[in-house]
């Protein structure tokens, strides 16, 4: 079994993203000798954002292809790979300005690929990677659940769920709000979420 572990929170040791998906990769694995682990950080080593000659590139063996350029297409490639051969998938996200860390979003895009992660049938989309879990660790400096009056303004938890659904997978989410509050709020919403965490099997 292969378990894909993301991280894309910019504070580094003070993220509670961080934290929560560090943990459940540890109770999914615990006494688990059979699940290997593949690590990628990309706040800390970014995935460059799409370009147009990227596309291009993939699209045509034709197009310039600058040693960058080369690197990209071979970045890419990595990325998806690792994200198909993954039986688990746990993500570690924060809700800046109301949507997933923008270094989160450039893994999106090399994941959900037309033909590789997704094809249409009739028109509709269809899943080609069936049979994956997808775990989110999510922190919310403020209040987003579904009684908030500010509940439509988030879109981190909603967007990845979104996401993986358009190529066929369930995203279970496991969020801890309220974390920028107070000391108080985001103690309790961490143990709250660590027993959550606690009930995580593999």
């Amino acid at each position: 079994m292969k378990l894909l572990h993301i991280d894309s929170s910019i504070l580094g040791g003070y993220s509670v993203s961080r934290q929560l998906s560090a943990e459940a990769v540890a109770q999914l694995t615990a006494g688990r000798s059979d699940i290997e682990v593949t690590y990628r950080d990309v706040a800390a080593n970014p995935i460059p954002h799409l370009s147009g000659g990227y596309l291009a590139a993939l699209q045509s063996a034709e197009a310039d292809r600058t040693p960058e350029l080369q690197a990209d297409i071979a970045l890419g490639a990595d990325v998806l790979e690792e994200f198909i051969a993954a039986d688990i998938v746990v993500i570690g996200a924060g809700l800046y300005n109301f949507g997933i860390p923008s270094q989160l979003k450039a893994w999106i895009d090399r994941v959900l690929v037309a033909g590789k992660t997704f094809s249409y049938v009739d028109g509709k989309p269809t899943g080609l990677v069936p049979g994956k879990r997808i775990l989110l660790t999510i922190a919310r400096g403020g209040f987003y659940g579904s009684e908030s009056p500010i509940a439509s303004f988030e879109h981190t938890e909603s967007y990845l769920k979104t996401a993986f659904a358009f190529i066929g997978l369930n995203a279970e989410a496991i969020v801890a709000e309220g974390i920028a509050v107070s000391p108080e709020h985001r103690a309790t919403a961490v143990e709250a979420a660590q027993a959550q965490i606690a009930a995580l099997h593999a």
